[in-house]
C-alpha cells in the first residue's frame, strides 16, 4: 500500500521523466541490436563483395548536379576548367625549375657522398673527430662505465681481424628495405657484396628531364662492368587528352644496360634439364634448356615501351614497380644510405603508417594462409619483379 501511495503522490512531470528514460533505454537496446546486425553483415564476405562492387560503380560517377545546372552556370564552370588547365601548365614549369634546383643541390651533396663512398670502400680512414658520435645511452653512462665499455670494445677488436671500410654496406641497405629485399635472390648477394657506391646523375641543363642511377662495383668474378646504369626519362607537362590528371613529373620510360657476364656466372639465366620420350621408339633423351631466372640484376633489363606506348597489363605492372623502385633509390636510399644501413630510416618510414589493429592483421594472416593453401597460387607473381630479358 505504501508503494501505491508513493506512486499516487508522484508529480505528473516526474512520471513523464520516467517514461522518457524507459524509451531511451529501449532505444539503446535497438541501437545495440542494429550495431550487432551491422557487424554480422560486414563479416559476411558475399555482402562485403556486393557492397564493394556497388561502391566501385559509384566511384568517379557524376552526381547529376552538373547536369541540373542552368546553361549560363555551366558556361562559367567551363571557364574555370580552362583556368585549371592553365594552372596545370604553370605547375609543370614549377616542377621543371624544381628539377633544376635538384641538379644544383646534387652538386653540393656529391662531395659528401664521395667521402661516404671512400669510407665504405676503405679508401679513406675518418679521423677520431669525424667518428665521434654521442648516443643518448652514452650520455647517461658514468665515466667509469664508459672506460670499462671502451676496454671491452678494444679487447673485441684485438680478437677479430681488422675489416676494411664497412663490409657489405650496400647489401645490408638492400636487405633492410622491403622494396629492395623482395627483389634479392640468394645468388645475388655474393655479387652485391662488391657494390661500392650508388650515384644519381641528373640530365644537363636544356636537355629532356631525366636521371641516371649508377651502380659502381669493384672488380669481381661475375662481370667485367665497373658501372651498371639505369636511366629514367621523365615528362613534366600535362597530357593534352587528360590535363587534369597531371600530378607532377612522371617517368615515361627507362633503359638499362648490357651486363658483360663472365662465362657461367650469369644469374639472370638458369639451365634446366628435361627428359623427353620418343613417341614411336620409346627412347628417352635429356635436353638442356636455358630459361630466365629471378634476380635483382633483371633490374637493368626493363621491358621496352613500344612506340605507340601501349603495353599489356603484365608489362605495365612491371614498369610501375620499376618506376617506384627507381624513385625510391633516388629520393630515399642514396641521400640517406647510412640510416637504412643502421635501420633508423626504416623506423622513420614505419612511423609514416598508422597501425591497422590486430583484427586487420588477423584477417590479412588468414588471407595469406588461404593463398598458401591454394595449389595455383604463385607468390612470385605477386612480387612483380622486373621483366626477364636476354643479357649477354
Amino acid at each position: 500500500m505504501a508503494d501505491n501511495k508513493d506512486q499516487a503522490e508522484m508529480d505528473p512531470a516526474d512520471m513523464e521523466d520516467v517514461e522518457e528514460v524507459e524509451e531511451e533505454e529501449t532505444g539503446e537496446d535497438e541501437n545495440s541490436k542494429a550495431r550487432q546486425l551491422t557487424v554480422q553483415m560486414m563479416q559476411n564476405p558475399q555482402i562485403l563483395a556486393a557492397l564493394q562492387e556497388r561502391l566501385d560503380g559509384l566511384n568517379g560517377s557524376p552526381s547529376g548536379y552538373m547536369e541540373s545546372l542552368p546553361k549560363v552556370v555551366k558556361r562559367r564552370v567551363n571557364a574555370l576548367k580552362n583556368l585549371q588547365v592553365k594552372c596545370a601548365h604553370i605547375e609543370a614549369k614549377f616542377y621543371e625549375e624544381v628539377h633544376e634546383l635538384e641538379r644544383k643541390y646534387a652538386a653540393l651533396y656529391q662531395p659528401l657522398f664521395d667521402k661516404r663512398s671512400e669510407i665504405v670502400k676503405a679508401a679513406y680512414e675518418p679521423t677520431d673527430e669525424e667518428c665521434e658520435w654521442k648516443t643518448e645511452e652514452e650520455e647517461e653512462l658514468t665515466e667509469e662505465m664508459k672506460e670499462k665499455a671502451k676496454l671491452e670494445e678494444e679487447k673485441k677488436d684485438e680478437e677479430k681481424e681488422d675489416p676494411k671500410g664497412i663490409p657489405e654496406f650496400w647489401l645490408t641497405v638492400f636487405k633492410n628495405v622491403d622494396l629492395l629485399s623482395d627483389m634479392l635472390q640468394e645468388h645475388d648477394e655474393p655479387i652485391l657484396k662488391h657494390l661500392q657506391d650508388i650515384k644519381v646523375m641528373f640530365s644537363d641543363p636544356g636537355q629532356p628531364m631525366s636521371f641516371t642511377l649508377e651502380f659502381h662495383f669493384e672488380p669481381n668474378e661475375f662481370f667485367t662492368n665497373t658501372v651498371l646504369t639505369k636511366t629514367y626519362k621523365m615528362r613534366s607537362e600535362p597530357d593534352e587528352s587528360d590535363p587534369f590528371s597531371f600530378d607532377g613529373p612522371e617517368i615515361m620510360c627507362c633503359t638499362g644496360c648490357t651486363i658483360e657476364w663472365t662465362k657461367g656466372k650469369n644469374v639472370t639465366l638458369k639451365t634446366i634439364k628435361k627428359k623427353q620420350k620418343h613417341k614411336g621408339r620409346g627412347t628417352v633423351r635429356t635436353v638442356t634448356k636455358t630459361i630466365p631466372n629471378d634476380s635483382f640484376f633483371n633490374f637493368f633489363a626493363p621491358p621496352e615501351v613500344p612506340e605507340n606506348g601501349e603495353l599489356d597489363e603484365d608489362a605495365e605492372a612491371v614498369l610501375a614497380a620499376d618506376f617506384e623502385i627507381g624513385h625510391f633509390i633516388r629520393e630515399r636510399i642514396v641521400p640517406r644510405a647510412v640510416l637504412y644501413f643502421t635501420g633508423e630510416a626504416i623506423e622513420d618510414d614505419d612511423d609514416d603508417y598508422d597501425e591497422e589493429g590486430e583484427e586487420a592483421d588477423d584477417e590479412e594472416g588468414e588471407e595469406e594462409a588461404d593463398e598458401e593453401n591454394d595449389p595455383d597460387y604463385d607468390p612470385k607473381k605477386d612480387a612483380a619483379p622486373p621483366a626477364e630479358c636476354k643479357q649477354q
